[in-house]
């Protein structure tokens, strides 16, 4: 897929675990791994605005488009 996520990256900068982004976030430890795995399809507006709240960010410090990259198979 061309859209990378690259929460794990901004989650080092911050020095936060997954579990103290969920707990401030709101979502489950799992949920944070599936997005930092990139293993959604896609991550709600409200989502990425708590996540941005909590890192202190920009989407498009987690949301990298690299159109040489390959699709993902289903």
């Amino acid at each position: 897929m061309p859209i990378v996520i690259e929460l794990d990256v901004m989650l080092a900068r911050r020095k936060m675990r997954s579990k103290e982004l969920a707990e401030r976030i709101g979502i489950t430890e799992q949920n944070v791994s599936l997005l930092k795995s990139g293993k959604v399809k896609g991550v709600r507006f409200e989502t990425l605005e708590r996540i941005c709240e909590a890192l202190d960010c920009q989407p498009g410090d987690i949301l990298i488009y690299h159109p040489d990259e390959p699709a993902a198979k289903d």
